[in-house]
């Protein structure tokens, strides 16, 4: 079989089970891990609810134990608590087998090394591919130590620890697990909040009976939705499949944007961290980076991507930094993204501004924005091209595709690490602008294909 070097993406592996990502390419990569890790230490195991992710975290793990690395396996966890463990227990690194929100017959790998930094594409994966592909391991003279461990009460104490649940009203909410790993992890959450809330799909199930695990496309949110309006709950929040991301709809059936997100968690860190930087990436509503600066904050551009956003966060020392995917990162959890301390974050700023949610994001959202607009094609660069060149008056920067701003509009359209789509994310001042602008580039992406 050919190497499929295709599947080490931007931000982590994923792949089809079998044709693409086999238990032997697993024990592969954990090998190369093993040899990669800058620092001499335990790794940590963790894996996702999938039928076959149980068999490729063996994997894993006998790869990095062949070349003498120690290993804790945590059993099925979140992603965020792969990040947790290496960040609380000073560990060389952690390997997370799972495809996030992908379909059932999809797997992956997410890889930290030592004090939580995410490893892409630009940042080691390469290495660790190019190692992997070799496959040209001497064995350590002894095997690597195997440990099981469970931190689940720990990293629960740690996100609880981070808001004041005792200073909050007692919603009423739903709660939609999506059968992936946060339906493991909150009921213990759920003990430690003053909250009544409706579970719904918290029993695992990697094939995804009910919907895909992914928040941000609003067809996985109508369940959560319809529930939330018939029961008059304050609000609903969707978790993603492994767990690292949540998204809110309002008590009127609304989908909460990431942007809007991002707004409503940066005035709470702002609050307690006068004069933070929030970091943010390119797609983010110019509302949001207005009310960073009113607030007192300090807004950081960045490119899309919870690489490049976790690392900015470290580098210039921000507080808070988020990306409208939803992945919201905290330099109190090892500056590295959550989805349960996020949902958490929300709540407390809720609580704390004495507000409904849809009041909240009725403030805060000052333009016309929907949600990210994708389209099929396998010409990006021509379609780019063309919009330069019909935007020209207008202030373009290429810091992650194009973007375009204008005094009425802006949009930036770039290309998908994962899919042959192209992103576009528009904003603008009125319902009208954003109708033809959306309809000028919708007719240049339809006459490149």
């Amino acid at each position: 079989m050919e190497f499929p070097s295709h599947i080490f993406k931007a931000y982590d592996i994923r792949g089809k089970v079998g044709t693409e990502l086999s238990p032997e390419l697993c024990e592969a990569i954990g090998s190369a891990c093993a040899e990669w890790l800058p620092t001499q230490g335990i790794v940590a195991v963790g894996r996702d609810m999938r039928p076959d992710s149980a068999q490729l975290a063996d994997a894993v793990i006998r790869g990095l134990r062949k070349q003498g690395r120690a290993v804790w396996d945590i059993g099925e966890v979140t992603s965020d608590m792969i990040y947790f463990a290496v960040g609380a227990y000073d560990l060389a690194g952690g390997m997370v087998v799972t495809a996030s929100h992908n379909a059932g017959d999809y797997n992956g790998i997410k890889i930290y090394r030592d004090k939580v930094t995410p490893v892409g594409l630009d940042s080691g994966l390469d290495a660790i591919r190019d190692l992997a592909q070799a496959n040209q391991f001497t064995p350590a003279e002894n095997e690597g130590s195997l440990e099981q461990k469970t931190i689940t009460d720990e990293w629960v104490q740690h996100a609880v620890a981070m808001v004041q649940p005792e200073t909050w009203p007692k919603f009423s909410i739903a709660i939609d697990a999506g059968n992936g790993m946060a339906g493991a992890i909150l009921p213990t959450v759920l003990e430690n909040l003053p909250i009544s809330a409706e579970r719904m799909y918290f029993d695992l199930d990697g094939t995804f009976p009910n919907h895909e695990a992914n928040p941000q496309n609003p067809d996985n949110l109508k369940d959560l939705v319809q529930t939330v309006i018939s029961n008059r709950y304050d609000f609903g929040i969707a978790f993603d499949g492994d767990g690292d991301r949540a998204a809110f709809v309002d008590e009127k059936g609304r989908p909460v944007l990431g942007t809007d997100l991002i707004s409503i968690v940066a005035k709470l860190i702002l609050a307690k961290y006068p004069g933070s930087k929030i970091v943010h990436d390119v797609r983010t509503s110019r509302a949001t980076k207005e009310l960073v600066r009113e607030w007192g904050g300090e807004p950081v551009r960045t490119k899309a991507g919870r690489v490049y956003i976790g690392a900015l966060v470290r580098e210039v020392g921000a507080q808070f930094g988020g990306e409208t995917t939803g992945h919201l990162f905290f330099a109190s959890n090892f500056d590295a993204d959550s989805g349960l301390v996020a949902a958490l974050y929300v709540m407390q700023a809720i609580a704390e501004s004495g507000k409904k949610l849809s009041e909240l994001v009725d403030e805060y959202r000052r333009y016309v924005m929907p949600p990210e607009i994708n389209f099929e094609t396998t010409n990006s660069k021509a379609v780019i091209a063309k919009l330069k060149e019909t935007y020209s008056e207008a202030a373009q920067d290429e810091l992650d595709g194009l973007t375009v701003e204008s005094k009425a509009f802006w949009f930036n359209l770039r290309s998908s690490n994962t899919e042959p789509v192209i992103r576009l994310n528009i904003e603008a001042e009125t319902t009208d602008i954003l109708e033809a602008e959306l309809a000028k580039i919708q007719q240049i992406v339809e006459s490149t294909l």
